[in-house]
């Protein structure tokens, strides 16, 4: 059996339910207006689907400022500040860690929001991407304090809101294989990596946070090959053939529509 007739077999246990299988589309380190964007958001209206655009607030330019102005669905989340290492040696890289006073790092936080909504305006949702999806975990309870609502990283979330008014929907599926030369993972295991998230939801209790989260889609438009590009471009056509699958809209994701 291949990979797509088992992803369209899970969509059909969904629907046997009368479920409705929910997803979204994260796309991360937005800094400029680039080729690659242009291709990026010209799938995003091709197949009509809501896009979260994870911006690099510190390197932000106005071209993308004025280029995000012109798409009417996707909308720009905030990836820490620099997206600066600041791990030791033989660390996994870190923007968001302990390595530097809370203060310092929040305050570079509330800088890289206000750049945000002077570049985005109401285009920017108040939704903390972490760099390298690491944070600190006594960073945060801090975050609403800033006035972030909600935060994303990679794997399925633990709580609905890890702390008060913080809302987190992370992503599951990345068709990049960064730990073997950055091409495509392969179709059969990143169609995989879909389904079993879906059958995962599926089958989750009732009281259990995974079970309502919708399965996040993380690209990478400044670096994914052609391979990857294809993927998307099947996977978007294929889901959007079954009246059972939802993409939501970033701020229907964060609950901030």
């Amino acid at each position: 059996m291949s990979a797509w007739q088992e992803l369209d077999d899970e969509l059909a246990r969904w629907a046997d339910l009368g479920r409705i299988a929910t997803l979204w589309w994260r796309d991360d380190d937005a800094i400029d207006a680039t080729v690659e964007l242009d291709r990026l958001l010209a799938v995003r209206r091709r197949y009509d689907v809501g896009l979260a655009l994870a911006v690099i607030p510190e390197r932000a330019t106005d071209g993308l400022s004025a280029r995000l102005a012109e798409d009417g669905a996707a909308a720009a989340l905030q990836h820490g500040y620099a997206h600066q290492n600041h791990a030791g040696g033989g660390e996994k890289k870190i923007e968001l860690g302990p390595h530097r006073p809370a203060m310092m790092v929040l305050g570079e936080l509330g800088t890289g929001w206000l750049a945000m909504e002077r570049l985005f305006g109401t285009r920017a949702l108040p939704v903390m991407v972490p760099p390298w999806n690491r944070i600190a975990p006594a960073l945060v309870p801090t975050l609403p304090e800033i006035g972030l609502r909600g935060l994303s990283t990679f794997g399925p979330r633990k709580r609905v809101e890890p702390v008060r008014g913080l809302r987190q929907v992370n992503t599951h599926v990345d068709p990049i294989d960064w730990h073997g030369g950055r091409g495509f993972v392969g179709e059969q295991a990143a169609i995989t990596s879909l389904t079993r998230s879906l059958a995962i939801r599926r089958q989750a209790g009732v009281e259990s946070g995974m079970r309502e989260e919708p399965t996040g889609l993380l690209t990478h438009h400044l670096v994914q090959d052609e391979a990857v590009w294809a993927f998307i471009d099947q996977l978007f056509a294929r889901l959007r053939a079954h009246s059972g699958v939802r993409i939501l809209a970033p701020q229907e994701v964060f609950g901030l529509s």
